[in-house]
């Protein structure tokens, strides 16, 4: 006699020939997935092992509960903005610590950020649905480079001062309002009363708030030279021309 396995289900041969850890990287997988369509709301344990196939009890193996699932999630979705954001810094040419390359390399930073809360708003919101505190300061492995979204975001101020763009008295602690105010526009967009703005409307907002944050600050000579670079590129020129400035010039 033989019986018709349903399909989707893992048998438990299979259960029994996957590697070590692998059913903790499924579960983070499923979440992710989850997140990707649902949000953070979607990321349920039981639905994460019915996706990988195995037991609800196999979970607790893994994770004490619900949270630590989610955490797990909310640092790979936060991974794949991290991801996105290279990518974007990676595209840009010029030397370490030339003016115009560097201010490019701030604004691939940041236009990263914004198109992924666009194209990604289940993993977007996920990222920052933090039941734990994300170690934010720290390299993955204690000692490379930080990689995180960021830590690339210091980087490239780093560099900024390397470039004699922004002054070295000005740097401590200004990735902040930098990253509040790309934050709050994507959350504005995203969520927010934006959401249903028309997609030209959109773009005509973010140069106006982006014009008005650079607007209210003193510019220098060598950041507006920065921030015409900006101007000649369509993709970066909004993010340019906000964050080169608001990183040189906010006291």
């Amino acid at each position: 006699m033989t019986t018709t396995q349903p399909a989707g289900e893992i048998r438990p041969a299979e259960r029994r020939r996957r590697p070590r850890g692998a059913v903790r990287a499924g579960l983070v997988a499923a979440g992710l997935e989850l997140a990707r369509t649902g949000g953070p709301d979607a990321v349920v344990l039981r639905e994460a092992t019915r996706i990988v196939g195995v037991v609800p009890n196999a979970a607790y193996r893994h994770f004490a509960g619900r949270d630590e699932l989610l955490a797990a999630v909310c640092s790979a979705a936060m991974g794949e903005l991290a991801d996105r954001m290279a990518a974007g810094v990676a595209r840009v040419g010029g030397a370490y610590g030339d003016p115009d390359a560097a201010g490019l390399r701030l604004a691939a930073i940041g236009t990263a950020y914004l198109e992924f809360a666009r194209e990604e708003p289940g993993l977007f919101a996920t990222a920052f649905a933090v039941p734990q505190q994300h170690a934010y300061g720290l390299p993955d492995d204690g000692t490379g480079p930080d990689r995180s979204p960021l830590g690339q975001l210091r980087a490239a101020l780093d560099e900024l001062v390397v470039a004699g763009v922004l002054r070295p008295e000005r740097r401590d602690g200004i990735e902040y309002p930098i990253w509040s105010t790309v934050h709050g526009l994507a959350m504005l967009a995203g969520s927010g009363p934006l959401r249903d703005v028309p997609d030209a409307t959109l773009r005509r907002l973010e140069e106006l708030t982006f014009a008005f944050i650079s607007e209210s600050l003193a510019a220098s000579p060598q950041a507006l030279r920065v921030v015409r670079v900006g101007l000649g590129s369509n993709k970066y020129f909004a993010v340019a021309q906000a964050l080169v400035a608001l990183g040189a010039h906010s006291g």
